[in-house]
């Protein structure tokens, strides 16, 4: 009858830390759940929501813990072995992680090197609890993504960062024809080595973008127009089911001043292509770095 009592007891602190973690209310919640882990320590959901919320506040070693209890209490309990996978990443425990998405069914293989594979093209949302603003990127793991377009200054990452990203996706966009699922970044991973720039253009027609963008691919300088691209959309919608027309702002006339965002690892670089590019009919108006890379860099 103690067991059963204390079992029942578990369960009740459990639910009431899970209604206080649904309103925000995340130390009272765990204080809740490691009341419930001391009459029953053999609840994994309870180590998995511990797990959850050291997730959410990006406290690796912790989620870890917690995560590989549960796993351990509940080995087919795949939301724990994602969440086990992605502190594992973050913590650069590769044979830990290798084993988990191996588990799971996912094509890597074991050992204890990082991962760097190919799993597609697919949206992320940076910041996703301010702006979330969607960005293209290249999943290189089941849970990390090199950014493959450039992100607006602000959002504080770059062209060719490699972000940490959430397992659930939230959302779609369809590209090609194909549905891909939106993720969440969790984090900044890996910084890659380019500064972004901002540049204001005045151009007459889409032939002088096109004749820039072609410079910049000469030089090997990366460019997103901004003024056309449209990645900064409302929650609601970004968490939807949106297409490849959304994708850009419907362009009713021709503007024509345009700003553009450059990425490349030298300012020198940038300059020699807006010089290339310039001439009496197309001016460049304002030029500016707007986000710096890191230094150092972390090396892959």
């Amino acid at each position: 009858m103690a067991i059963e009592y204390a079992q029942l007891r578990a369960e009740a602190l459990h639910q009431s830390a899970r209604a206080l973690a649904a309103v925000g209310q995340t130390d009272l919640a765990l204080k809740k759940y490691f009341e419930a882990l001391q009459l029953d320590f053999t609840r994994a959901v309870t180590h998995y929501n511990i797990g959850l919320i050291y997730k959410y506040r990006r406290q690796w070693t912790e989620s870890f813990r917690f995560n590989k209890r549960a796993v351990e209490l509940a080995p087919d309990d795949e939301a724990a072995n994602w969440n086990l996978g992605i502190a594992a990443t973050a913590l650069c425990d590769w044979k830990t992680a290798r084993a988990v998405w191996h588990r799971l069914g996912l094509p890597i293989e074991g050992g204890d090197q990082p991962i760097f594979a190919d799993f597609g093209w697919t949206p992320v949302r940076l910041n996703p609890e301010r702006d979330g603003e969607l960005v293209w990127s290249r999943r290189i793991d089941p849970v990390r993504a090199q950014l493959l377009s450039i992100p607006f200054p602000d959002s504080g990452f770059r062209f060719g960062d490699v972000v940490l990203h959430d397992g659930a996706p939230v959302g779609a966009r369809m590209l090609e024809g194909a549905e891909r699922p939106v993720f969440n970044v969790l984090e900044l991973n890996i910084a890659s080595g380019y500064d972004t720039y901002e540049v204001d253009l005045q151009v007459s027609a889409q032939k002088d973008l096109a004749a820039f963008e072609e410079i910049c691919h000469e030089l090997g300088v990366e460019m997103e127009d901004w003024t056309t691209s449209l990645r900064a959309i409302c929650k609601q919608s970004s968490e939807g089911h949106l297409h490849d027309a959304h994708s850009h702002v419907p362009a009713a006339q021709w503007e024509n001043r345009h700003r553009l965002g450059l990425a490349c690892p030298d300012e020198i670089r940038a300059r020699r292509a807006l010089a290339r590019w310039e001439n009496p009919v197309r001016s460049v108006v304002q030029f500016s770095l707007a986000l710096s890379a890191p230094s150092p860099v972390r090396t892959w």
